[in-house]
């Protein structure tokens, strides 16, 4: 594959990220990095196959935050700033209570109607509280993300997760869910479906089945109005996040990709390796930390993620 770089179809795209400075390696040496979450000046990102969750800071490297996630894969942020994490191990969404000691958890979701879920994916926070998430087969397809075991949904679902713990299945007929994220204003969410490959070992792609993001129409825990935003090949979407402008910032097979809102890719970032996920951090919010296969990667750019400044919105309320 391509060396780190650019590829730009649109002028837009240049003024969104400094396109003159290449991406920046900032950790290497591990087997599928993903997960990333900017909290308390650091990146906290998860090496699935090897049970860590580690973290990064500037000018001090990356240590060991965690000796065994449970396979843990996407986090996020909760509406006070704490760590919301999925387990493929566990099976279950948790929140993570003492950012000194990351072990110390509350679950959030672990069944539906009283069967257990197959392996949460990735998760994102509304601001009214609510916890989406995400629950494709890939932590009980193989012991690569998880324990091997047989769905007891016989589904892979959208969920969402009210204040008072109760869960919904918002949608149903997706093949595999996988990335998620809000629009700015909330009024749109949008959802990876990652049908198209079979797991972590990557044996290649059906492109008859699922590789596309949708967008769903958000009234309170309802969705509505599924449509296809946009088809991302070569690979699949699997993690991305929206940006203050509405942007769209996905993985692919060959790095990332940025999407407006009709599903137009406006430039891409070239990663060397297949990509997983991505975030927005650093000191001011605006450096892009991207997790790409076995290397974690930074970009400076001028955006800020969406639910990041609405986190910080209700933190100044």
């Amino acid at each position: 594959m391509t060396n780190p770089g650019y590829q730009s179809f649109d002028p837009a795209f240049a003024q969104m990220i400094d396109t003159d400075t290449a991406p920046e390696l900032i950790a290497e040496g591990y087997i599928w990095t993903e997960g990333p979450v900017w909290l308390d000046g650091g990146l906290y990102f998860n090496n699935i196959p090897g049970k860590q969750m580690l973290h990064w800071q500037p000018g001090k490297g990356v240590r060991v935050a965690l000796e065994n996630s449970e396979f843990a894969n996407g986090n996020t942020l909760d509406t006070e700033g704490r760590m919301v994490s999925c387990e493929h191990g566990g099976r279950r969404v948790i929140r993570r209570l003492d950012p000194n000691d990351l072990s110390a958890v509350e679950v959030i979701a672990d069944s539906y109607q009283g069967k257990r879920l197959n392996s949460p994916n990735d998760v994102v926070v509304r601001s009214d509280g609510s916890v989406w998430f995400t629950d494709p087969p890939y932590g009980i397809n193989s012991d690569v993300e998880g324990y091997p075991a047989e769905s007891e949904i016989g589904g892979c679902y959208v969920f969402c997760v009210t204040p008072d713990g109760q869960i919904t299945a918002t949608v149903t007929d997706f093949d595999k869910p996988n990335g998620l994220a809000f629009s700015p204003d909330e009024s749109v969410l949008y959802v990876a479906d990652s049908g198209a490959i079979k797991g972590a070992s990557f044996p290649g792609f059906d492109y008859s089945l699922p590789h596309h993001i949708r967008a769903f129409d958000v009234d309170g825990t309802t969705l509505s109005n599924g449509r296809v935003l946009a088809e991302i090949e070569p690979g699949v979407p699997d993690g991305f996040r929206v940006d203050h402008e509405g942007y769209i910032w996905t993985s692919a097979m060959d790095g990332v990709r940025c999407l407006d809102q009709i599903g137009h890719c406006l430039g891409k970032i070239l990663m060397p390796a297949p990509t997983a996920n991505l975030c927005f951090g650093g000191s001011e919010g605006t450096d892009m930390f991207i997790t790409s296969s076995d290397k974690v990667w930074r970009v400076r750019t001028n955006r800020r993620d969406a639910a990041q400044l609405r986190l910080a919105k209700n933190k100044g309320a």
